[in-house]
């Protein structure tokens, strides 16, 4: 028996952002994943509707499904796991800047947004209205180029959350992004969808799985609107 695909997402009500809105990708069967990681398998072991005295589920799934965060083990040798990460790291002020940029993200674009060491940047492109739509891969995400990997070490920001599957891009970098910033204490959140929230200032909450020695996990990740920024 398969447990049923999820679509509902946590929407903002229509009282405004003061509400906290789901900023994560639901876990589904055979949802979108990175090229040669493992396909996500939801299945039930028993099931009350079928008579069994409880409802019992079996998940495989890579480390890096859905949303999730990367720790710098994933690229770093001798790198900090998932497990110790701190955890103010994820939860507390972040901003959320958009992208106008259609193909990638570049200094250039960065530059006028005043970037402060400590931020915690979350970066919504055009990826968050088109690419979860479908559970195929989108090979030309708007990602982080390597300059801009380098300008946010340079700005010494916490944390970068993207709205796919990869801070870098599909056989453009991606290795050089993830070691850029993992290699320089900034953690990663990937697999957003930023399509609910607007530029500004978030309250946010970013759980990853606590798992020992873990390369990356999957998260919970919720954003609280507090300002927004022109």
């Amino acid at each position: 028996m398969e447990a049923g695909k999820q679509s509902d997402n946590s929407m903002k009500k229509e009282s405004g952002y003061s509400d906290w809105i789901d900023i994560t990708v639901p876990l589904h069967n055979h949802m979108v994943h990175w090229p040669g990681d493992t396909s996500v398998e939801i299945s039930r072991v028993t099931d009350v509707e079928y008579g069994d005295s409880h409802t019992l589920s079996n998940i495989v799934m890579g480390s890096h499904s859905g949303t999730h965060m990367d720790a710098p083990l994933h690229y770093i040798r001798g790198g900090k796991s998932i497990d110790e990460m701190p955890l103010d790291t994820v939860v507390g002020e972040a901003r959320v800047i958009e992208i106008q940029d259609t193909k990638s993200i570049k200094p250039a674009e960065l530059i006028r947004h005043n970037i402060n060491p400590g931020d915690r940047i979350l970066f919504k492109t055009q990826n968050s209205s088109r690419v979860w739509e479908t559970d195929e891969f989108i090979e030309d995400f708007i990602y982080i180029t390597k300059e801009a990997a380098d300008y946010l070490v340079e700005r010494e920001v916490r944390l970068v959350g993207v709205d796919y599957l990869s801070v870098g891009g599909y056989k453009k970098d991606g290795a050089e992004v993830h070691k850029t910033l993992l290699g320089n204490r900034i953690w990663i959140i990937e697999g957003l969808d930023l399509s609910l929230v607007q530029q500004g200032t978030y309250d946010l909450v970013c759980l990853p799985l606590n798992i020992t020695g873990g390369d990356g996990a999957p998260a919970r990740v919720i954003v609280r609107h507090t300002s927004i920024n022109p």
